[in-house]
């Protein structure tokens, strides 16, 4: 079988940290699989979709490396869910009701006040021809609801097991609201028909909907897909992501100098059990993918992880992969030995431009003993320099000021520096020079 995925937003937001988590598993699982991952756009709620949103969930995921191989959106494909619709119908598994809204909640108070389950009671169904004209003489215009058949679904999911979902708790879903519109139900199993999706992977809020959908492939006559509930992410609070949490979003955390292979790698590993490791490319996490090392629990994303995660990425980048981010960022001038002197001192890659303003200048030291400064001043070795003239110069002052360790270090990198951290400065001494470096000792900006 030639695996297809699918994953299926709605542009109506931007995308966040918990539609990546599926996107990418959907990713990773086609890929290790030589399969085909497919991007659809369900985007029939033409009240909230906007093409700036549909646009957006392009450029996180290009920006990302989640590439698709196809490419389609519902609004565009009207006729083929009108015609599934038609076939179920002739069926007789879909049938119009003319209940308002307040006429449901009506009556599933009175059901709850009952004791009994909220479950719609196919009063629709017991309307004669005559009583349907009637009704929509006056006006009103049916929504349509799918008959499901009384009996236990079963499939066999890839991260939760075996399930089973009793259809005798349910209410017949409504397919098509009065309008003619589409809710999310029906389109999505005609996509996953018509394109020959074999695996569906997907958040477990939509474990009660798999049993109607299974319904709805059988009725249409097509093969039912694999499925797959990735429990879903929640903060740290323990509540559930939402699209509309901005801190949360791919653009946002994009905005922050956060790395895509970052992102890719702590959502890959989180909920699994191993632990959060760099990664810098997607086929990197391949080994390891598996769906069946996922609990039932909800995984918590932690921002304050995927930051120290960001930071060890970098901290192994080699400058031929940093050098298109710095470009993008305005940074194109700093070069090779500045990036590798100062990466394991950076947390996003916009940090470096503080050391690149330490080896360039202009830089005002902090001079706390001017004798002392003078004097290492003195002492400073003639160019060229290399690694090892850090250690011969503090040697030197060392004897002859009688200072070690952090009395001797500390003033020489707040005047070299002006910070009382920050990379080795064996590896940043030859690239600042002499000339800065004897006229900061001086107390000179440089």
């Amino acid at each position: 079988m030639s695996v297809r995925v699918r994953f299926a937003p709605s542009p109506t937001g931007r995308l966040h940290v918990g539609n990546i988590y599926i996107a990418l598993h959907n990713w990773l699982f086609a890929r290790k699989a030589g399969g085909e991952f497919l991007l659809r756009l369900d985007d029939t709620d033409r009240e909230r979709s906007t093409e700036d949103f549909a646009n957006g969930i392009k450029a996180d995921l290009e920006w990302l490396g989640l590439a698709w191989t196809l490419f389609d959106r519902q609004s565009a494909r009207l006729a083929i869910y009108d015609a599934a619709a038609q076939r179920l119908r002739a069926a007789g598994r879909l049938y119009p009701c003319y209940e308002s809204a307040e006429e449901l909640g009506l009556k599933r108070k009175v059901q709850l006040s009952q004791g009994k389950p909220p479950i719609y009671d196919r009063a629709a169904l017991r309307l004669t021809e005559a009583d349907r004209s009637k009704l929509e003489a006056e006006g009103k215009r049916p929504h349509w609801r799918f008959k499901l058949e009384a009996r236990d679904v079963t499939w066999n999911d890839l991260v939760r097991g075996p399930q089973h979902i009793d259809e005798t708790s349910q209410s017949d879903p409504v397919l098509v609201r009065e309008d003619g519109t589409y809710l999310y139900t029906l389109p999505s199993v005609v996509d996953d028909i018509e394109f020959k999706i074999t695996h569906v992977i997907r958040g477990n809020d939509h474990v009660t909907n798999t049993a109607t959908q299974i319904q709805i492939f059988e009725a249409l006559g097509a093969p039912v897909p694999i499925f797959a509930h990735l429990p879903l992410l929640v903060d740290a609070a323990g509540e559930g992501l939402s699209k509309r949490l901005g801190s949360l979003s791919i653009r946002q955390m994009r905005e922050e100098g956060l790395e895509p292979m970052a992102i890719n790698a702590y959502l890959a590993r989180i909920g699994t059990g191993d632990p959060a490791a760099p990664a810098r490319s997607l086929d990197a996490l391949l080994p390891e993918h598996d769906l069946a090392k996922f609990g039932k629990s909800s995984p918590r994303f932690d921002p304050e992880e995927l930051k120290h995660l960001n930071a060890r990425l970098l901290h192994h980048l080699p400058f031929e992969e940093a050098r298109k981010h710095l470009a993008a960022i305005g940074l194109g001038d700093v070069d090779a030995a500045v990036w590798d002197a100062a990466r394991a001192n950076v947390e996003k890659v916009e940090d470096i431009a503080v050391w690149q303003s330490v080896v360039k200048g202009p830089v005002t030291p902090a001079i706390a003993d001017a004798a002392f400064a003078a004097k290492a001043a003195e002492l400073l070795p003639p160019e060229p320099w290399n690694a090892e003239t850090w250690s011969a110069w503090t040697s030197a002052v060392k004897s002859a000021t009688g200072r070690k360790g952090k009395d001797l270090f500390m003033p020489l990198r707040q005047a070299l520096t002006a910070s009382d951290h920050g990379p080795e400065l064996k590896l940043l001494l030859p690239l600042i020079g002499r000339d800065r470096a004897l006229k900061r000792l001086k107390g000179e900006t440089a």
